[in-house]
């Protein structure tokens, strides 16, 4: 029972990160092809509003992330493998809340 809980939930895990790397590869496209427009002068988007969207997608990527981080961690974890999550929760937890913030300062420059 115990391995067909782990199948699954690095199954879903797996199914996650690729979500989220989708999300990233959509974004990056967007943002490249938004950024071909910025060079026409009847452009009405600017280059922060760029940026906030890249870094709402991205954002919401990186909480996927540490999603899928942790179920891959769920099932029977050793002290290993939950050091690494503790670090990898720590390093995306403050660069996802880095972000926020620059993202909220940037919104408030825009309204």
């Amino acid at each position: 029972m115990e391995d067909f809980a782990k199948n699954i939930t690095i199954n879903v895990s797996h199914a996650v990160e690729i979500v989220a790397a989708l999300i990233i590869g959509i974004a990056v496209i967007r943002t490249i092809y938004n950024y071909s427009f910025l060079i026409k002068p009847s452009s009405k988007i600017t280059k922060e509003e760029i940026r906030v969207q890249f870094g709402s997608t991205v954002a919401v990527a990186l909480e996927l992330l540490l999603g899928a981080d942790v179920l891959a961690t769920a099932v029977a974890p050793s002290w290993d493998d939950i050091g690494k999550l503790a670090a990898i929760a720590v390093i995306r937890t403050l660069l996802n809340y880095f972000l926020e913030r620059e993202l909220k300062h940037m919104k408030s420059k825009l309204a």
